[in-house]
């Protein structure tokens, strides 16, 4: 089913409005359940004696593993991004069911894989399908909105953790999780179903929550941010990965590790309605550049200075940037290559997902020669830090030449 793409004005724009919103709990569903649900839930699968606690390693590489090959393939899955989009909500859900029907660590390893594979179809699917329904409709600010839903899915299911930890077990959760998530499905199913991505969307001119330098369709190009968005991959993962641990070293109190999933998912959330409503005036490179600044002091900080403030901190400006670099590397590259976006926001996708494979494991080879765990966590953030800063130093240096 292919939908005509008319001039904008044509368009109404609770349409665009539905589109965005559609969009949004689509995001929610698939990273907010799919990929992220697992963080606050492998305390209480713990706590329950569903799996051993060397098992988590295992499963959150799984689902690492899952993503990096999903974007990988994605581009070569023969179907339009709301085909791919309604596929990949549709197995996340039964995926994330699946989880509380079983009881083997086995079974578990490819369930979090096929959840990380399908996360990385629904993100890109939806980033192709939502921003080009955003550029024929010209309203590009409610990408802002369309990005959001990553945090609020977060939130959401921090909350629902929360709530439900001391009511019934961590297997049921995963069960009731999943009927959650059919729910926040059956909008995007719908919207996705009769409203594909218009024909002329992609020979539409994009524009942008912010401004855009004009774009440039080189392969070197599109290269360097590929490869920007994958610093930032693993950038990100470090911090994102090991703050709750370091925080735990010093404060044992369950409610505030409880809430602080919810507080990092309502900092994303946040983040992209206030870069994609108040920023409409900047360079879209610089407020890129400047959320891998930003992002850097994050990562750095508990290096300098170890303390609840500085952890706090640090939680606000890495989950107060992840989505932000999100939003404004996939509408880059969509803008740098209009003729196959699909394609283009895939290589984004696996970037960033290699970057975030790359994390951990450079955390254990640098284990093998530091004197004990803290120094070789420190070494790689320190790491992530410069990788961070040098990729922030050249998407500036690209905005200004431009």
């Amino acid at each position: 089913m292919n939908t005509p793409a008319l001039h904008p004005a044509t368009r109404p724009q609770h349409l665009a409005i539905l589109i965005a919103l559609a969009a949004m709990l689509s995001l929610a569903l698939a990273m907010g359940i799919g990929r992220f649900a697992f963080t606050p839930l492998f305390p209480l699968m713990l706590r329950d004696g569903m799996l051993r606690s060397d098992a988590g390693a295992w499963l959150a590489a799984s689902n690492y593993l899952g993503y990096l090959i999903g974007a990988l393939c994605a581009s070569r899955v023969r179907l339009q991004p709301a085909r791919l989009l309604m596929l990949s909500l549709i197995c996340i859900v039964i995926v994330t069911a699946a989880i509380g029907l079983t009881s083997s660590e086995w079974i578990w390893l490819i369930l979090r894989f096929l959840a990380g594979l399908c996360s990385a179809w629904a993100l890109i699917a939806t980033s192709a399908w939502g921003l080009g329904w955003m550029a024929n409709l010209a309203r590009p600010r409610l990408a802002g909105l369309i990005y959001a839903g990553v945090g609020l899915g977060i939130v959401a299911a921090g909350i629902f953790c929360l709530w439900a930890a001391e009511k019934m077990p961590a297997r049921m959760m995963w069960i009731v999780l999943a009927f959650l998530a059919a729910l926040l499905a059956l909008l995007p199913l719908i919207v996705s179903f009769y409203f594909p991505l218009p024909l002329a969307a992609n020979n539409v001119a994009a524009p942008v929550s912010v401004t855009q330098v004009p774009a440039s369709t080189s392969a070197s190009g599109v290269t360097a941010l590929i490869i920007c968005y994958g610093m930032f991959g693993f950038g990100y993962i470090l911090p994102a990965t090991y703050l709750p641990a370091q925080a735990r070293q010093l404060l044992d109190d369950p409610q505030i590790f409880g809430w602080a999933w919810p507080v990092f998912g309502m900092a994303a959330a946040a983040s992209t309605l206030i870069v994609a409503g108040v920023l409409g005036k900047c360079n879209r490179l610089h407020v890129w550049a400047t959320s891998h600044a930003l992002m850097a002091v994050g990562v750095i900080l508990p290096c300098l200075w170890l303390s609840m403030t500085s952890i706090v901190l640090a939680a606000l400006l890495v989950g107060g940037n992840f989505m932000v670099i999100t939003m404004l590397g996939m509408q880059e590259a969509r803008a740098r290559a209009t003729a196959n976006p699909t394609a283009v926001l895939a290589r984004m996708t696996a970037s960033f997902a290699f970057g975030q494979l790359l994390g951990p494991v450079v955390v254990a080879l640098m284990d093998t020669f530091a004197a004990d765990h803290a120094s070789a966590l420190r070494y790689a953030l320190q790491l992530a830090t410069a990788c961070l800063v040098v990729s922030a130093i050249y998407l500036w240096r690209k905005a200004e030449s431009a």
